[in-house]
């Protein structure tokens, strides 16, 4: 269903908010933004004067008393052409964190209240400015760490995602209409599944779900990125491979077995993908207690974790150590082999599968081999290169995953049409989910409240 317009009641008087919009610290130039009605008498007991619309106007801002705390550009934009939909007003000062807080002290005592993380794209969303979807891309190009990230989540913000979801909508709500004019009129001559090509309609569907499906996918990858953890026994490379990935001295290296004895956390950028890469200490019996610290962390680590590197020395092989390692890592997790230190053997870089897995024989110290092993993290991640990606997060997939049981459901149904129908409304509104079309307010409040204060 549409949100309401909360403009068409002429007494709707929105409460006013206001935040310092920019990054905390010093910086060239502060923003205060403010949200809610009337904004114009609070811009002229702040600055003297009315500002136009959409024009930056140079004011001076100050206090109670007269004497001047800034002078900056003051920008108004009347609602309900402006981002969230309501009159905002925008204070664009110096950006010292002492005069930014005592602008934004005058903003609180004219009236305005502190606003809380997410509120302004909150109201965004529930003025119609955004959908759920775009809105979440809002946080996502703040967050956003490599430029392939970037233009994905801008694509989202622009409507992107939001336009294939309500292309999937309309095509479910088609199909709905028609099975449900089936079950209203069933005595009827005509069948209106058959004529109206419904079952060809329900694959179309399906085709698209699939291709949104796998958008998606690639989408979460940019967002949140593959945890990857080099695990193995002491003094097999897992420092020298870390660096040579990063292309830094970022751990620390030595002929010394349990020279690391913490996790080290460095991210990569590959392909646009957030590479998240944790060395470890070497897993082994130990009685420092401190490496024994380490190894616990380790495991940990190895817990939370996408994907395994396993390193071995290639002059020894997989050991019953190594395999001892294997054993006792997750089923669910993706596992690579590398096999290192080949240039003291004279041989090539490559890669090739084993029982169990894929094997990568490489040399951490001359960086021969690490391109392979690259290619094979974005192949165990699922990741091909498209133009079109859009960020996704966690919780669309998990929705998409329900619009796609749900249809596969229904089309077990047949020939009930009743649970048939039941199942593409189930449908629908895991769909409607991902654009705010169905929402929990609980769910509104865990979306928005990860935003910063100023958003």
């Amino acid at each position: 269903m549409p949100r309401p317009d909360p403009f068409s009641t002429p007494a709707y008087t929105p409460e006013t908010i206001a935040a310092i919009a920019t990054a905390p610290g010093r910086g060239g130039i502060g923003v205060i933004r403010l949200s809610g009605s009337r904004l114009l008498a609070t811009a002229e007991q702040l600055c003297g004067r009315q500002p136009l619309p959409r024009v930056a106007t140079y004011a001076s801002f100050k206090a109670a008393d007269g004497s001047l705390i800034d002078s900056g550009l003051l920008l108004y934009f009347p609602a309900p052409h402006s981002f969230t939909g309501e009159d905002v007003l925008e204070l664009h000062g110096h950006g010292g964190p002492v005069v930014m807080q005592m602008l934004l002290s005058r903003c609180l005592d004219l009236g305005a209240r502190l606003a809380e993380p997410g509120e302004f794209t909150r109201r965004a969303f529930l003025n119609g400015k955004l959908d759920l979807a775009q809105a979440e891309a809002v946080i996502d190009l703040i967050d956003a760490s490599t430029a392939t990230a970037v233009r994905s989540a801008a694509r989202s913000l622009q409507g992107s995602f939001s336009k294939e979801i309500n292309v999937l909508l309309d095509q479910l709500i088609e199909l709905r209409a028609l099975v449900e004019a089936t079950l209203d009129f069933p005595d009827e001559e005509v069948d209106f599944l058959e004529a109206a090509d419904a079952f060809g309609r329900l694959e179309r569907l399906q085709r698209k779900l699939a291709e949104v499906v796998d958008r998606a996918q690639q989408g979460r990858l940019l967002q949140g990125g593959l945890h990857v953890v080099l695990a193995g026994q002491p003094n097999v490379g897992k420092s020298s491979l870390l660096n040579s990935l990063a292309g830094d001295d970022l751990a620390i290296v030595t002929p010394v077995a349990g020279t690391t004895r913490d996790v080290v956390r460095s991210v990569l950028n590959i392909e646009g993908i957030p590479l998240h890469v944790i060395d470890t200490a070497g897993l082994r019996e130990t009685t420092d207690e401190v490496e024994r610290i380490g190894i616990e962390r380790t495991w940990r680590e190895i817990e939370r974790a996408d994907v395994v590197v396993l390193i071995v020395d290639a002059r020894a092989g997989v050991s019953e150590a190594d395999r001892a390692i294997l054993a006792q890592l997750p089923e669910r997790l993706a596992r690579i082999t590398v096999r290192n230190k080949i240039d003291l053997l004279g041989l090539a870089p490559e890669r090739h599968d084993e029982e169990g897995g894929v094997a990568i024989s490489l040399s951490a110290r001359q960086g021969a081999g690490t391109d392979l092993l690259r290619k094979e993290l974005l192949r165990v991640a699922g990741w091909h290169p498209a133009e079109d990606v859009f960020i996704a997060r966690e919780r669309h997939l998990r929705a998409l995953s329900d619009t796609r049981t749900h249809i596969e459901c229904a089309q077990a149904q047949l020939p009930a049409l009743e649970l048939f129908a039941e199942e593409l409304r189930l449908a629908q509104v895991a769909l409607g989910s991902i654009t705010g079309a169905f929402s929990a307010d609980d769910l509104l409040g865990e979306i928005f409240g990860r935003f910063c204060i100023g958003k």
